[in-house]
This record gives C-alpha cells, structure tokens and sequence, in this order.
C-alpha cells in the first residue's frame, strides 16, 4: 500500500474488509448483506413513517408523569 492519508489508507481497508466479508458470506452460503443492512433506509422521506414515528413520540410522551410548575421549590414567578 502507498503513503497516503490516514483517511485514505482507512477508506482503502474499509474496502477491502467490506469485499472479504462479502465473499465469506457468499461461500457460507449466507446472503451478501445482514437483513439490518438491507432494511435500514429503507424508510428515508417515507411521509406515512415519519407520522407513525411522531405518533409514538406523542404517546410515549403521554406516559410520562406531568413536571409540577414548581422546580427547586421555586415558583416560575418572582414576588414583587
């Protein structure tokens, strides 16, 4: 391997590790990527997944015990 970057010397094995493996998986008879690796982003500007995601925020929100108005035993408004 020639002098280079870190950052190019990084990437070059990166690439290398990335076609080994696949070539692992191909002779163990294993799919070329894990199922994770095949779903992930699969849902990117996806308007009905981001909905459902901000639904279960909400809801997941709505479990969570109310804060009092009161932090430190200090009211929000100062006495005059």
């Amino acid at each position: 391997m020639r002098a280079g970057t870190l950052k190019q010397r990084v990437a070059v094995l990166e690439h290398r590790f990335a076609s080994l493996r696949r070539s692992l998986r191909m002779e163990l008879g294993l799919p070329a990527q894990s199922w994770l690796d095949q779903v992930y982003g699969s849902f990117a500007n996806d308007p009905i997944y981001e909905e459902a995601m901000r639904l279960g925020r909400q809801y997941r929100e709505s479990l969570r015990p109310k804060q009092s108005r009161r932090r430190n035993g200090h009211s929000r408004h100062r006495p005059r």
